[in-house]
């Protein structure tokens, strides 16, 4: 009887062509990191975030995931690479990204479920698209022009304008025949007042579904990492719900860490629940932060804390890897934000 490595090679030899080492695990590779710019992170991480691989940052409002990702963009752009942002809900504020130190020439600004018009209303940027570079649609003929038309029930629109034409008195009058008045009433029209027209225009980018942001949001990333050249996409879903956002496929993940692998692109996911699961390389959990105590009537600034929840490899002290995986130990770390009116302490 042949031996359990005999049938094993066998079976991955049959299988080369599709699967590629089939029963062979991967070997664990340990990524370079890039600094995020906060020191007790790095320190808590051995030197940053890890590079082609997706990172999750999760928690709630006002727990710092958006400091420290701005912090490690920032980094990149001074560097000289360029990254992106997508902003599924439109919360980025370009004045506290510039503030934080990064170069917006370098960042690709993606803001998901805005409307040229009403970008150019709110920000005072124009975004539309010039006619030259828009492909005009085909003309669409009927049933009685040929080819494949659209349903027949549109066929018959304006039919009922049509006829009515047919009985003004200049059509009548070439014909020969008595003019006749039309015995239909017009019908009544009604316009809103300018104040509401503007307020509907006002409340219009809210009427966007977060399932149809979210899914331009992705479609976007696969674009930019099929494009390549961004040294981090940071895909910025903190501001919708945890039961939309669980709704992604799994794949989709898998498929953006092995673009990430592929590409060398960092991909942070700002979320308020992990959702990659085992695609993700990393997991910081972030908790609410506190007010500082260093004064009574002013506010000076909040205490952060995050915790190391999901690590995928760790450096190993010893060059031997043990097969079986080692226990992984919680590690945490605290710093401060200082408000600009407090002053050096």
């Amino acid at each position: 009887m042949a031996s359990a490595a005999t049938i094993r090679l066998q079976i991955e030899n049959a299988l080369a062509h599709r699967i590629p080492s089939a029963l062979t695990p991967r070997p664990k590779v340990i990524r370079p990191v890039a600094p995020t710019g906060v020191a007790q992170i790095d320190a808590m991480l051995d030197g940053g975030l890890p590079i082609g691989a997706l990172t999750e940052m999760v928690g709630p409002e006002s727990s710092g995931r958006t400091a420290v990702a701005l912090s490690f963009v920032s980094r990149i752009t001074r560097s000289g690479s360029v990254c992106a942002w997508i902003d599924v809900m439109d919360s980025l504020s370009p004045e506290s990204a510039a503030e934080a130190g990064i170069d917006l020439s370098r960042v690709l600004w993606v803001r998901c479920g805005v409307v040229a018009s009403e970008a150019h209303s709110r920000d005072q940027f124009k975004f539309a698209v010039p006619d030259k570079y828009m492909i005009p649609a085909p003309a669409k003929k009927g049933l009685h022009g040929g080819g494949c038309g659209g349903h027949p029930r549109n066929e018959v629109k304006g039919m009922a304008h049509a006829i009515g034409g047919l009985w003004r008195p200049e059509a009548i009058a070439t014909r020969g025949a008595k003019p006749q008045k039309p015995t239909h009433a017009e019908r009544e029209t009604f316009a809103p007042p300018p104040q509401i027209r503007t307020a509907r225009a006002t409340l219009r980018p809210h009427t966007v579904k977060p399932w149809a942001r979210i899914e331009q949001a992705l479609r976007v990333t696969d674009l930019l990492l099929q494009a390549g050249g961004f040294s981090a996409i940071v895909l910025d879903m903190a501001g919708i719900a945890a039961e939309c956002v669980s709704r992604v496929p799994l794949a989709t993940w898998f498929r953006y860490r092995a673009a990430a692998e592929r590409t060398q692109a960092s991909i942070l996911l700002l979320s308020q629940h992990p959702c990659a699961k085992s695609s993700g390389e990393l997991t910081l959990r972030f908790e609410p932060g506190k007010a500082r105590q260093d004064e009574v009537t002013v506010f000076t600034g909040i205490e952060h804390r995050v915790e190391v929840e999901r690590r995928r490899f760790t450096e190993m002290p010893a060059n031997v890897i043990p097969l079986r995986k080692p226990p992984q130990s919680a590690s945490a770390a605290s710093w401060h934000s200082q408000s600009s009116w407090a002053g050096a302490r």
